[in-house]
């Protein structure tokens, strides 16, 4: 292959809450770069994975879903969203087979529209419906938008994955690879620990506690006894959530950090000492400067 017949490219993965973005992602990379959970809202920022080949590199933005914003915090994950659509070579729009199709004058049609680059619609969880639903389910879509191409797939079980990688990568401009081959995130470390914290209280919690968790790691570079020291503040709205994390005898913080600790160790590929402090800041959700001091600005996006 010829230095000039190599493509790379950004790619946008957007769509609305819970439709198996992260999943789908988590799949092409083959390791788990972005949390995934059955509950909506899991990805709170953009997460972005490299896919590298002899053929291509491309570097996918999985977005947060896009939802009706109900506070500070839900603004900001919108506005990740569709920042992504400004710069990126391509757009992919995910949605769930099993979700009921979009209005024509939706927020995110709205936003597709006009756009000038191609625009992908895939149509995951195809392995949950009917398979005589689905060429329907195709022809409704059609109507929505000028797709470039649209693939059904499932990102769970893997069903037109490959082919859906390959169309990717022809839509994409002749380049350079812009990361090393072996590299699969730009995120620090930091950052993908805090997001294995917040999985495994997604995992745990009940429905209401989880949104209103912020985990930030406050240091994770000091070692003694030959084992990573990490640190970490776990933040929550009110002091009924942290009694339901710190649990009965403290049991539910201690899962928290045993399966926590098992995911990190694995990723650092080192023993680490987690320690897990859970503290109440109020409405923090609503909060401007405190969304902004642990990572959530608006005005990074802009």
């Amino acid at each position: 292959m010829t230095k000039d017949s190599f493509r790379s490219g950004f790619v946008s993965i957007i769509g609305a809450p819970n439709v198996g973005k992260s999943t789908f992602m988590n799949r092409i990379l083959g390791t788990e770069i972005a949390i995934t959970s059955p509950k909506a809202q899991t990805t709170r920022n953009k997460i972005q994975g490299i896919y590298t080949d002899d053929q291509q590199q491309i570097i996918f933005l999985d977005t947060p879903g896009v939802h009706d914003p109900k506070n500070e915090l839900d603004q900001y994950m919108d506005l990740a969203a569709f920042s992504t659509l400004k710069d990126v070579d391509l757009i992919l729009w995910m949605v769930s087979a099993k979700d009921s199709i979009p209005a024509p004058d939706s927020k995110l049609v709205a936003q597709l529209q006009g756009r000038s680059q191609p625009i992908i619609l895939v149509i995951n969880k195809i392995d949950l419906i009917h398979p005589d639903r689905l060429l329907p389910l195709l022809d409704q879509y059609r109507q929505l938008v000028d797709w470039t191409d649209i693939f059904p797939i499932s990102a769970t079980q893997g069903n037109n994955v490959p082919e859906l990688l390959q169309t990717l990568g022809e839509h994409l401009p002749a380049g350079p690879a812009y990361y090393p081959q072996d590299q699969l995130s730009d995120h620090p470390e930091y950052f993908i620990v805090a997001e294995i914290i917040r999985e495994k209280i997604l995992e745990l919690a009940r429905q209401e506690v989880p949104h209103a968790v912020a985990v930030v790691v406050e240091q994770m570079n000091q070692y003694e006894n030959n084992k990573r020291q990490v640190e970490v503040t776990i933040y929550v709205e009110r002091a009924s959530q942290k009694k339901i994390l710190i649990g009965n005898q403290g049991q539910m913080l201690k899962q928290i950090g045993i399966r926590s600790r098992r995911k990190i160790e694995n990723l650092l590929a080192e023993k680490i000492n987690l320690k897990l402090w859970i503290k109440v800041q109020k409405n923090w959700r609503n909060d401007p400067l405190f969304l902004a001091r642990i990572g959530y600005s608006s005005k990074d996006l802009k």
